[in-house]
């Protein structure tokens, strides 16, 4: 960052970091004892579509490295598109797996990356249930380097449940780099996962 960044107010962006999502195991069993929300057993990966032979390559290695289990019970990788054109691809495991669904997100985001493709991504979402059947989901920034929590209120309005966000943001403050800006706590609405 040089003397004009430094005056005009740019900083220096944050490097992605995702040895971070190694974290959210820890951070489920947190979630758990704070709140009650326990993992589904569903994440997804969204990142923005590329047109071309190296990322169509690319995408089936990694359907090929997250399915390599199905023939053993495993659940096949499923990949869609969404209203905005951003690519999703959902990965499912048994909920008591979060560290086995972790894996698979890093896979993931760590191919894309290293192929090139990490300029592409958005965020990784980890999916959580209550006892009362609420959604919440960790979502992780790639660009950022940070998660945030998102709840959508049930229904089929697209409202949030701001005081359960700031609940979560509370209780996993010491176990995740969370997001400060709440302006990046972007609305995820109908992702793969949640």
């Amino acid at each position: 960052m040089g003397l004009l960044d430094a005056i005009l107010g740019r900083s220096k962006p944050v490097r992605p970091d995702l040895d971070q999502l190694f974290a959210v195991p820890s951070a489920a069993l947190t979630l758990q004892a704070a709140t009650g929300f326990t993992p589904t057993g569903r994440g997804s990966v969204c990142f923005a579509g590329v047109e071309g032979g190296g990322f169509a390559r690319l995408q089936e290695d990694v359907r090929d490295l997250l399915d390599a289990d199905t023939e053993r019970g495993g659940v096949p990788v499923e990949f869609s598109r969404d209203a905005y054109g951003y690519t999703w691809l959902l990965a499912t495991h048994p909920a008591d797996d979060t560290a086995g669904l972790v894996n698979d997100l890093h896979a993931v985001n760590t191919m894309l990356q290293d192929g090139g493709f990490g300029p592409h991504l958005l965020c990784s979402l980890i999916g959580f249930r209550d006892a009362e059947g609420r959604a919440l989901a960790l979502v992780y920034l790639y660009k950022r380097g940070t998660f945030y929590p998102f709840a959508p209120l049930p229904g089929d309005a697209e409202k949030r449940d701001n005081q359960l966000e700031l609940q979560v943001r509370g209780a996993l403050g010491d176990d995740l780099r969370v997001e400060k800006d709440l302006s990046r706590w972007f609305p995820v609405w109908g992702a793969p996962g949640l």
